[in-house]
């Protein structure tokens, strides 16, 4: 059963408040690990309104991802290194998406990722609800805000047209 994006928020804010005291005020964005393949899980949500990098979203409707609050180094996370065009590039069973960093995740772990619902659903059934398994990476896509065609491959630090 997946928990909705509205109650992690509930259950996780204490959580994450608690990391942002544990991180401090902000660390370097050198922190973040791309290229580094990684394993876990994804999850899925749907929500709409704005996301941790303080753009609107739409989960039910765009390719996105929300990244575990343990990532974000910042304490205003429209700040963050994550929003300043990076996304994560996610295989499971022989399929390959790569979809924008645009929201934080309080209640995942640092090796879950909870994608949006349209990208979760490129890899299994909504009813699934959990993908064990996958391997994600964060990936660099060039200038925050510049969307990344799903098709399109990510090679080093640019993608390439």
């Amino acid at each position: 059963m997946r928990i909705t994006r509205n109650l992690r928020i509930t259950v996780g804010a204490p959580l994450a408040a608690a990391a942002l005291i544990a991180l401090g005020a902000g660390t370097a964005g050198a922190a973040i690990p791309v290229n580094k393949p990684m394993t876990g899980k994804a999850t899925y949500y749907n929500d709409s309104g704005y996301g941790a990098c303080g753009t609107q979203i739409n989960a039910a409707t765009q390719l996105l991802v929300a990244v575990s609050h343990t990532w974000w180094t910042t304490a205003n996370p429209n700040n963050d290194p994550l929003c300043q065009g990076i996304s994560v590039k996610v295989s499971y069973g022989g399929k390959t998406v790569t979809v924008p960093v645009r929201d934080k995740c309080p209640s995942c772990d640092s090796t879950h990722i909870d994608l949006s619902q349209p990208a979760f659903a490129r890899f299994a059934p909504l009813g699934q609800g959990v993908i064990n398994g996958i391997t994600w990476q964060f990936v660099k896509t060039g200038l925050a805000g510049q969307s990344v065609p799903i098709s399109e491959p990510v090679s080093g630090s640019t993608v390439g047209h």
